[in-house]
Order: C-alpha cells, then sequence, then structure tokens
C-alpha cells in the first residue's frame, strides 16, 4: 500500500523540475507513492494539448513509473460517489477530476499530497498535506497538514 497519493500539479512540477517541486521532493523521498488514473489522463491530454514529441512523452512514461497507479474498481467508485454526493449536500461542488483524485487517498486514509488544498478542502476525512503556502514552511519548517475528521 502507497504511503501517500501526489496531486496532479506535484507531479507536474516534478516532472517539469518547477521550482514549486522542491519541498515535495524532499517531502515524498523515501515514501510509496500513489497516483490516480484521473492524474495519468490529465497528464497525458496536456502532453495532446501541447503537441509534445515522442521523446517527452516517453520521459513522461518513465517518471510515472515511480507511481503506483490506482484504477477505478467498486470501492473506488463507491468512494468517488461519496465524496461527490457529501460536497453536493454540503453546497460544495468537487469536480469530477478532483474527486477521483482525492478517493484513493480517502478510501486508503492515507494523505493527499497537493498544491491546491482549496480544491479539496470539503472532503470531510481527507489528510491533505500541501507546501502551497511557503510562509506556512518557512515559519513552521513544515507543510500544512489537514486531519479533517
Amino acid at each position: 500500500m502507497a504511503d501517500c497519493v501526489v496531486d496532479t500539479n506535484v507531479v507536474s512540477y516534478l516532472f517539469r523540475g518547477d521550482t514549486r517541486a522542491d519541498p515535495y521532493r524532499e517531502f515524498l523521498a523515501g515514501k510509496r507513492l500513489a497516483i490516480s488514473f484521473m492524474t495519468v489522463a490529465e497528464l497525458r491530454s496536456w502532453a495532446l494539448i501541447r503537441n509534445w514529441g515522442a521523446q517527452r512523452r516517453t520521459r513522461l512514461d518513465w517518471e510515472l513509473r515511480r507511481f503506483s497507479i490506482r484504477y477505478a474498481d467498486d470501492s473506488l467508485c463507491e468512494a468517488w460517489a461519496t465524496i461527490i454526493s457529501n460536497g453536493d449536500r454540503m453546497g460544495r461542488q468537487i469536480t469530477a477530476a478532483d474527486g477521483w483524485i482525492a478517493a484513493p487517498a480517502w478510501l486508503d486514509n492515507i494523505p493527499l499530497v497537493t498544491h491546491n488544498r482549496r480544491h479539496f478542502k470539503a472532503i470531510n476525512e481527507l489528510q491533505i498535506i500541501s507546501f502551497e503556502n511557503r510562509l506556512d514552511l518557512i515559519r513552521n519548517h513544515r507543510p500544512f497538514v489537514s486531519l479533517r475528521t
């Protein structure tokens, strides 16, 4: 089982060598990492939209091997449905894509590592880890951690 699920934006930062990846790279080192099938779909669509060449797409495929990929099965579909319906009941719409990204973390009760915590803050019982606010990191020397119950 993975130690955490990594959101698309963090995977993208790591792939591109973006400076926003630095604190995530350190945090994720030595951990067993998972991504949702939705993250794979988003990254592949970005490659097509931006007309990446074969070499860059091959490099993406190689980088994705670092992660176990959680594909939709019945339990993940049930988790997604619960996340989406709970958001609707609370008047906080959660996009289908964000629901699929959060579902493996929510289902396995492991943290979701994201740089867009606002996309997931309405999901009850989802652990969120984010270095989105660098002031939190500088002041506290640790990431934002939300243990929603």
